[in-house]
């Protein structure tokens, strides 16, 4: 099997994955918006590929979304695909610079301070478009509720990022599907690592209870 069939069949699963994640796991937690974490298997197609990847995998899987379970059209589609670029594409692209734990976790935070103001932007424009609310209540809502969102869903993509990159890149480089080169950390996602990113995970987990119980 070629590099370049290896690559296509890694993403293409990468875009199953992603899909069944938004299939399977859509918490709600406030107003209308819900958690998913398709946004961890394409960051994760990134941090292997480089940030073209996860611009295909996000767009091929908000495609499928699109088509199959969502009911919020077109406009959910643009949605979805700027959500997961401005988050997975930034990550990425850093990390892709520098393959180090430090250049994971400076790609994943810059991944969600680019996510959520972008988001707060298109919430503003797009929100009352598709979901019919006037836009002087979007906009009311872009810092009680919008922001806090963005942040804590930016917060647990990275967090579970972090714990889940090392074992799946791992797994593929063993099933001969990723290249050395490309599966490697460069020896930093270490015991360390995955006890902050553990702590922080449930940190979040807790603050998501908290948000979801105001409602």
């Amino acid at each position: 099997m070629s590099d370049k069939t290896k690559k296509i069949t890694t993403l293409a699963m990468l875009c199953a994955m992603a899909f069944a994640a938004v299939a399977l796991v859509r918490i709600p937690v406030v107003a209308f918006l819900k958690y998913e974490p398709k946004d961890v298997i394409i960051a994760i197609g990134g941090m292997l590929f480089g940030p073209l990847a996860s611009v295909a995998v996000s767009a091929t899987v908000s495609l499928v979304e699109m088509v199959t379970i969502s009911d919020t059209g077109f406009y959910g589609l643009i949605m979805n695909i700027i959500s997961s670029v401005s988050f997975a594409a930034v990550a990425s692209l850093i990390y892709s610079r520098r393959r180090t734990v430090g250049g994971a976790v400076a790609g994943l935070l810059a991944g969600v301070a680019v996510m959520t103001p972008v988001m707060l932007l298109w919430n503003y424009i797009v929100t009352p478009l598709y979901m019919g609310y006037p836009r002087e209540a979007v906009a009311a809502m872009l810092i009680p509720v919008f922001l806090p969102f963005n942040l804590l869903k930016g917060g647990l993509n990275a967090a579970i990022v972090m714990l889940l990159y090392k074992p799946l890149a791992t797994a593929l480089r063993k099933a001969h599907l990723v290249p050395e080169r490309e599966g490697s950390s460069g020896g930093g996602f270490k015991l360390g690592i995955t006890v902050v990113s553990a702590i922080v995970l449930v940190g979040l987990i807790v603050c998501l209870v908290l948000l979801r119980a105001k409602q």
